[in-house]
Formats: structure tokens, sequence, C-alpha cells
């Protein structure tokens, strides 16, 4: 007779958000009993596993553990169910840099005044920067008409001006965050709900 048999997890992720990370996978299903998870962590300067901090926890998921927020640390991290004295095979997800893989969300509009020719626009970065972060905020704007393409201009600081824009119009826009990371290469990011305002009349 085979010994009982318990899978691995399967579909194992990690969701990283504006920097805040969370390993993922699919339940486990079995017959009668409580699953229970353990996962583990090694990062790219130590090859020793080490504990998640969700040793034996019922649920599909784990969140990174303040020490494991670094931006630009390769993590290698597996799971494995257990079940009574069962373990399964481990599950293994590719190595994750937050730097690389992370989804920045789109940036948030504060407020929007209007004169005659411009619109002035504050935002603020939908993460906090750390010291040294070069942020960029890449704004797409167009006349609110049936044949309105769109331009586009790139600003370094949070409060800048949209202008050379006709008095009296409605013109929209939306914003996302370039961070520019260690390899020199821009990491972008979603870009806001395009918002719509009127500029003033002289």
């Amino acid at each position: 007779e085979t010994p009982p048999y318990l899978p691995a997890p399967e579909n194992v992720e990690v969701y990283s958000y504006n920097f805040q990370s969370l390993l993922r996978w699919s339940p486990v299903p079995v017959e009668n009993g409580t699953v229970l998870y353990t996962a583990e962590y090694q990062t790219g300067s130590c090859r020793n596993w080490s504990d998640l901090g969700c040793a034996q926890s019922p649920q599909p998921q784990c969140r990174f553990p303040p020490e494991l927020q670094r931006r630009r640390w390769t993590i290698l991290l597996r799971v494995r169910a257990e079940l009574g004295t069962l373990a399964s095979p481990w599950a293994h997800c590719p190595a994750f840099v937050a730097e690389r893989d992370t989804t920045l969300g789109p940036p948030r509009v504060n407020n929007v005044s209007a004169s005659p020719g411009s619109l002035l626009v504050s935002v603020s970065p939908p993460f906090a920067p750390e010291a040294g972060d070069i942020l960029q905020y890449l704004v797409s704007y167009w006349e609110n008409s049936t044949s309105a393409t769109a331009k586009k201009l790139s600003e370094s600081k949070t409060l800048f001006q949209i202008g050379n824009l006709k008095e009296s119009t409605l013109y929209c826009f939306r914003v996302q965050v370039q961070l520019r990371i260690y390899s020199g290469q821009l990491l972008e990011g979603l870009p806001s709900a395009p918002e719509c305002h009127r500029t003033a009349l002289s």
C-alpha cells in the first residue's frame, strides 16, 4: 500500500504593490483535516532558509516581514503544505527583486487650480520615497475634444504646471510616476484615472 501523499502548493507567486509584498499560493485540497502552510526565504547573500513568519499557518498567503522590505535584495521563496505528520514537497517561486518586480500605483492628485492659460497640479507619490530616490512624474494631457492627441511632459517636482493652454477650455490629464532604479532604468507606475478641469476665463 502506498503511503499517503500530500501535493505541494501550486501557483506560488509574489504579489507586490508599492514595495509591500506578499507570497501567495493556491490552497491544497484535502478530503478532511486542515492543511497548514510553512513558508521560508533565503536572500542572495545568505544561503540558509529562514522562516518567513508564517510557520504552520492555515492562510494560503504570507506577508513579507519588515526586515525583508529591501528593494534591491534578491529573495528566493518556498512553501510547503503540512497535514498532521505529512509534509508536501517544497514549492518554489522565481527569484524576487522588489525594485524590478513590484507594481507602482498611481500618484495621488491632491489639488488642481486653474488659471486662463494653465493648470497647476499638486500630486503625492504612491509610496514613501527612500533617501536618494529620483522620482519623476509623467503627465499626459489633452483637450477634451473629439480629435485630441495627448501631449506629454515630465516633471520632477510634486507641484507642476501644465501650460500653454487655451482659456475657458476643458482639459484632461493623467499622471504616472517613474522611479529611476539602481540599474539606471525607469520603473514606470500605473497611470492615475483621468481628471478633467476647465481653464479660467481671463
